[in-house]
């Protein structure tokens, strides 16, 4: 027997309330925290959350418009559907499992079916408001943290519908920030899957005639190679043209959410859609012939959809395939059949794609059979333990934080490698500046060692479903070297990998440029605006700047790739917007680069 063994008592079990549980486990409701700096990041759930709850009234035919103030961190919104019942006000966004959207007649497809979404608004807000305006009626009940402080029902000649207001809770969310391009983004989405519904955002109205024919041509301009076919029937909508890139992009939506790991709706229109081409050409290409270089939108309405978490980021229904299968390929047959200019833009594009995959096995084959590689055998790499696939399993956790730090040099690799978690974070260490791909054909990656040793240690020479870590950080130093080899790796990966940044697994490592310290205090600063600060409220302060992550004493570094690390998302706007930024930056236009610098130069 271990007599050092701490007692287990009846008194060491806890019970929670649902509204505890929430404060304390965050994360099992929204997902990430963050502080507003990331698009899915929690206080741009806790607005979906409500939003939610209005789209879903206006798919039952209830309210055409939507009203969403956001400033100064405080959120509103009004919807003019058909209003909570007065006598329910208080249960729907305070008490879990509470709500109308367990039976099939008042919401048949809803978004929010679990009972828990304004409620975890609620209660993750330091300050929450919901008023239901009913037959010249109204409910008003105020929160803080989720605790009721008042309820009024009052007489009223306001139209019906409901109106929320809340603040989100620093003491979760910490020091963060609302980004209206985040906010916009989403409400862009609520429009294209809506059409016929209005948003105002801060008096800004957001709307679509087109659904996702719109959302294809505001993300593609003029790259797309033919006219963007879209189909829609009562629950399935589909839009997809090619481009000359390389990869596939998709937008996935269930009941208005954005689907962003997919899910099995995406893989019955990926199956639908190759069917359907090689039925109308009368061919046997293979998937990665038909849809290189597709943009695509999937929207299909479902009445219990199964969600692999609350976030509902991935669809799990099997019997969707039955159904979306064959009405995808019907409607790409169809429509080539009705644009014959149309199929033959496509068919050159396939038959452009069949070539450059001949090119790039032939390359492959002479190339010391590089894919028969695996990433255990690449120099340079220091591998974690556990990896993106093995989040199915009890490491799951583990799983979901892995990443990995691509970093120059073995100082910098040195640094990481001594204070990194291995369990979850791996470190591959560049030999210097990458090769500059813009313009290059993808089998440049067979040609150079470390464009090919990058690929085979992501696992992502197939496609992004074998991606080995959940986050590939770009680690550099903070000096123009630095700035440089981000910039090329960025240029890899948006020409060969465009999908591992539009998915969001790309981020910056963002490390402290200078140390503030006196005898007995150390401040880490990430400006030169936080460093004045330091030194302003310190006697005596030495200042240190880092140029390089090698100058950091490992001792140091630990903490800044620990649990407070600091990164940055690389996002795009739009594929259109990353193609002209690309060729401008990266591109045969040294002149106009020059120029630019010059005039912008501080």
């Amino acid at each position: 027997m271990n007599m050092g063994t701490a007692k287990y008592t009846e008194a060491d079990v806890l019970s929670l309330s649902p509204l505890e549980h929430i404060r304390r486990r965050p994360g099992m409701y929204i997902g990430r925290l963050g502080n507003g700096s990331h698009i899915d990041d929690g206080i741009y759930i806790l607005l979906k959350e409500v939003i939610d709850n209005s789209i879903d009234e206006f798919v039952m035919g209830y309210g055409n418009k939507i009203i969403i103030t956001v400033l100064d961190n405080k959120v509103t919104v009004r919807d003019y559907g058909r209003g909570i019942p007065l006598g329910s006000v208080v249960d729907c966004v305070s008490k879990i499992n509470t709500g109308a959207k367990y039976t099939g007649d008042a919401f048949q497809y809803s978004v929010g079916l679990n009972g828990v979404g304004t409620k975890a608004v609620n209660a993750l807000s330091s300050y929450f408001l919901v008023t239901s305006f009913r037959d010249g009626k109204s409910m008003t009940a105020s929160f803080e943290r989720g605790i009721l402080k008042s309820k009024k029902e009052a007489k009223t000649e306001e139209p019906n519908g409901t109106y929320f207001e809340f603040i989100p809770d620093k003491e979760i969310f910490g020091d963060y920030q609302f980004n209206d391009d985040y906010i916009r983004s989403r409400l862009n989405n609520y429009a294209y899957l809506n059409t016929g519904l209005v948003l105002s955002f801060n008096r800004e109205i957001i709307k679509s005639q087109n659904g996702l024919m719109d959302l294809l041509a505001k993300e593609l301009g003029d790259v797309a190679l033919y006219d963007v076919i879209h189909y829609k029937s009562q629950r399935l909508e589909i839009a997809f043209t090619h481009t000359s890139s390389y990869g596939e992009n998709y937008f996935s939506y269930v009941n208005g959410q954005h689907t962003s790991d997919g899910g099995t709706h995406l893989a019955a229109f990926k199956e639908g859609f190759l069917k359907g081409i090689n039925e109308y050409f009368k061919k046997n290409w293979a998937a990665p012939e038909i849809r290189d270089g597709i943009v695509g939108a999937i929207a299909i309405k479902l009445k219990d959809p199964i969600f692999e978490s609350q976030t509902k980021n991935k669809l799990g229904n099997t019997d969707v395939k039955s159904w979306i299968v064959p009405e995808v390929k019907e409607a790409v047959v169809d429509a080539l059949m009705k644009n014959t200019k149309t199929a033959q833009a496509m068919q050159a594009k396939i038959v452009s794609n069949e070539q450059v995959h001949k090119e790039e096995q032939t390359v492959r084959n002479g190339a010391r059979e590089k894919a028969k590689k695996t990433s255990i055998n690449i120099q340079k790499l220091k591998d974690c333990k556990y990896h993106l696939s093995d989040r199915s399993n009890a490491h799951r956790e583990e799983a979901e934080k892995s990443m990995i730090f691509l970093t120059e040099g073995d100082s910098a690799s040195g640094t990481i490698t001594k204070t990194r978690k291995p369990e979850y974070q791996a470190v591959f260490s560049l030999r210097g500046k990458l090769y500059n791909v813009e313009g290059q054909k993808r089998s440049i990656i067979y040609k150079h060692d470390e464009l090919y040793n990058i690929m085979a240690a992501l696992g992502i020479e197939e496609d992004l479903e074998n991606l080995r870590y959940a986050k590939v950080v770009i680690a550099t130093d903070a000096d123009n070297d630095g700035y440089h080899i981000r910039n090329l790796i960025m240029t890899y990966f948006l020409t060969y990998f465009e999908e591992l940044v539009t998915q969001g697994h790309l981020y910056i490592l963002e490390t402290p440029l200078f140390r503030v310290r006196n005898k007995q205090k150390v401040i880490y600063c990430y400006s030169e605006k936080e460093r004045d600060e330091a030194v302003s409220k310190m006697k005596g302060a030495e200042i240190t700047r880092f140029k390089g992550l090698g100058e950091i004493d490992p001792k140091e570094f630990g903490q800044f790739i620990g649990d407070d690390i600091k990164l940055i998302p690389v996002s795009i706007s739009s594929i259109k917007e990353t193609r002209e930024v690309m060729d401008f930056c990266m591109g045969d236009n040294t002149p106009k680069r020059r120029e630019y610098i010059m005039e912008n130069l501080i």
